[in-house]
């Protein structure tokens, strides 16, 4: 039988579209490789059946005190279950053990008896659940693993079915298990196969998207740099002996001849015009402020008013610009 899964290609692997710009990149989520999924298909050795959605069985009450009547009763109703499996009448023998189950419902044996029944009628989930109440009572029941894994092989849970049978056949070997398992472990191992493709092709996929962000993020930054140089040598360009950022005065900055307040050439408090902006162009610390408003306000508002410029020492992010260009222009001539 041919049942689909899904894996990622390698062409589709080897043709992802290099995306570099930031919108794009920021469209990527997780399930960003489910677009480029192909079909695969996997030959299964064995044929599977749909599933069972009946109602669900009477299942026993396990709080019920089960008397010597209850159990003889239900070996009884076991008796008659195992002549009507023996004549192939299935709908008789699961009556039989369903009441059984009735009168003992902490008999492991029983569940998973009539679990082995529903699997011979190709009813896997009906078989699951009296298997699954049969490990509830008995964790070491081979024949409720037996039956459970029976199931899973018709509804073609391939993994699952070949490890309950490995556990019933470590309990408890018999041929039919190992009848079983031959159709089954060729399946699992398909299926193992297929994963593990799978999950390499999956981490491909994530490193060269992992790779494609590092490459953004370098390139953008490049981009930032080369873009701030531009802006420095431009504004450089421009000033005859100013600060950058467009504070009014002869100069971008705004610092002219001399600050307001004061006579041409010098400012209030003996700070000289004739500062050397060298220097404050190669102080990456200011250059940096310049480009926050907050501080070019600040540095506006001082030459306004030099007299401000204690209100705003205050600020933890003004103070050291403040005191830098203090020690820039106290040491001009």
């Amino acid at each position: 039988m041919k049942t689909q899964l899904y894996d990622e290609s390698d062409d589709d692997m080897s043709d992802i579209k290099e995306e570099t710009d930031a919108q794009s990149t920021n469209n990527i989520t997780e399930d960003y490789f489910d677009s480029d999924i192909s079909e695969s298909d996997i030959e299964f050795d064995d044929d599977i059946v749909e599933a069972d959605n009946e109602p669900p069985q009477k299942m026993g009450d396990p709080t019920v005190e089960v008397t010597d009547e209850n159990r003889d009763a239900a070996q009884m109703a076991k008796a008659k279950a195992m002549e009507g499996i023996s004549e192939g009448k299935f709908e008789e023998a699961i009556d039989h053990l369903t009441e059984a189950i009735l009168c003992n419902p902490t008999s492991a044996i029983m569940y998973a008896t009539r679990a082995s029944v529903f699997v011979k009628m190709k009813k896997p989930n009906a078989a699951i659940q009296d298997a699954n109440a049969a490990l509830e009572i008995n964790p070491d029941s081979a024949k409720g693993y037996k039956s459970r894994g029976m199931a899973r092989a018709l509804l073609g849970q391939w993994e699952d079915a070949a490890k309950d049978l490995h556990v019933a056949s470590k309990i408890d070997f018999d041929e039919e298990i190992a009848s079983v398992l031959k159709k089954v472990e060729p399946n699992a191992r398909k299926i193992e196969e297929h994963n593990r493709k799978y999950e390499r092709l999956r981490k491909e996929r994530e490193e060269k998207r992992i790779a494609r962000e590092r490459q953004r993020h370098k390139a953008e930054a490049q981009a930032e740099y080369e873009s701030a140089k531009r802006q420095e040598h431009s504004t450089a360009g421009r000033s005859s002996g100013g600060m950058p950022a467009g504070m009014p005065g002869s100069m971008p900055g705004g610092f002219p001849g001399g600050m307001p307040g004061g006579s041409p050439g010098s400012a209030p408090g003996g700070i000289p015009g004739n500062i050397d902006m060298g220097k404050i162009f190669s102080d990456p610390e200011l250059m940096a402020a310049f480009k926050d408003p907050q501080i070019m306000a600040e540095i506006l508002d001082v030459m306004k008013n030099p007299a401000n410029i204690a209100k705003h020492q205050n600020n933890p992010k003004m103070a050291p610009i403040i005191a830098k260009l203090m020690t820039m222009f106290g040491g001009a001539k």
